[in-house]
């Protein structure tokens, strides 16, 4: 019941993150220097995963070293220059309708890999919020270009599969999210910084202005949007936290209105309205969904040792699975 009554407050700081995220292009265009998107990946991924990491206190052992490495480069170390490259080379918000169909994505992994079979309910709702994105943010003008077409599909492929396989992985015994998120922020930042030096060269010089946004990059939109991403998907299903992804072009789309002077069309609005029911529509599915492996180990832990019936073993019927 307390799991049940604290489930709206979980899905809120969950929302917390997209919602974040939905301020990057703001911050990108208004406050960084203009066409270093590796630059500012290694920025938001490194400092936090550095401070996080400090925080927490508590390094990877044995088998999670490797696992880290994959969660960080799928989650954040070719999540981020994909992303990035595909927003400069698609026009309009296409790259975020592509990002859309995440939730179809991580459908399909979950059921190869955690044995969720997607329901028909799912695959609606993840076209209607994929629809309603697109509606938000794609623009008439512009012809696709295939590279960047392909780099958005990799970017919410490596997403969506980071999402699912933190899912599968849990967390080790003793572990808390903060320094699951930090592993992964460390690892994923160490891999974009050669790939930053190479393409963009050395590091620009930053003003007060650029400070303050990498700052916030790196704080807010990285640190505590990550810790209260990776938190959530430990606690709900992987459908439930990536059909909360929407929330960030949504978020992107009223910042742009209210602080940058863009216009909303009722197309836009329509489509705002259609994303963000898909949204709620997606955290109405199976309360809590398949538990991560380091929460069964704990409710194991802390379940009393029932002693043996005289009768024999005790029915399961009427046990909550």
């Amino acid at each position: 019941m307390a799991a049940n009554a604290n489930r709206p407050a979980l899905i809120a700081l969950t929302a917390l993150a997209p919602i974040s995220w939905g301020s990057t292009y703001a911050v990108t265009t208004e406050l960084l220097p203009a066409d270093r998107p590796l630059f500012t990946g290694v920025m938001r991924a490194l400092p936090a995963g550095l401070l996080l990491l400090a925080l927490a206190r508590v390094l990877p052992r044995g088998a999670w070293w490797g696992k880290a490495a994959v969660l960080g480069a799928l989650n954040i170390g070719a999540f981020f220059p994909l992303l990035f490259l595909s927003a400069y080379r698609l026009p309009g918000g296409m790259a975020a309708v592509v990002g859309s169909v995440g939730p179809l994505f991580v459908a399909g992994l979950a059921a190869l890999l955690l044995g969720d079979r997607p329901t028909l309910r799912t695959l609606l709702t993840g076209i209607a919020a994929a629809l309603g994105v697109s509606l938000v943010v794609l623009k008439a003008a512009g012809a696709l270009d295939a590279v960047g077409v392909l780099a958005a599909l990799a970017a919410t492929a490596s997403m969506s599969t980071g999402t699912v396989l933190t899912k599968r992985w849990g967390r080790p015994d003793g572990v808390g999210p903060l320094a699951l998120t930090a592993w992964q922020l460390t690892a994923g930042g160490l891999l974009i910084v050669p790939v930053a030096l190479l393409v963009e060269g050395a590091p620009p010089a930053l003003d007060g202005r650029a400070v303050g946004g990498y700052l916030y990059l790196a704080l807010a939109n990285t640190a505590v949007a990550y810790w209260l991403w990776f938190r959530g998907i430990g606690r709900l299903s992987a459908t439930q936290v990536t059909f909360l992804g929407p929330l960030s072009p949504l978020t992107a789309a009223v910042i742009g209105w209210a602080a940058l002077g863009q216009s909303l069309t009722p197309v836009q609005v329509a489509g705002m309205v259609l994303a963000f029911g898909a949204t709620v529509f997606g955290q109405l599915g199976p309360r809590g969904g398949r538990p991560a492996p380091a929460d069964q180990s704990r409710r194991a832990r802390s379940r009393p040792a029932s002693r043996p019936s005289p009768a024999g073993p005790r029915s399961r019927r009427g046990c909550r699975g």
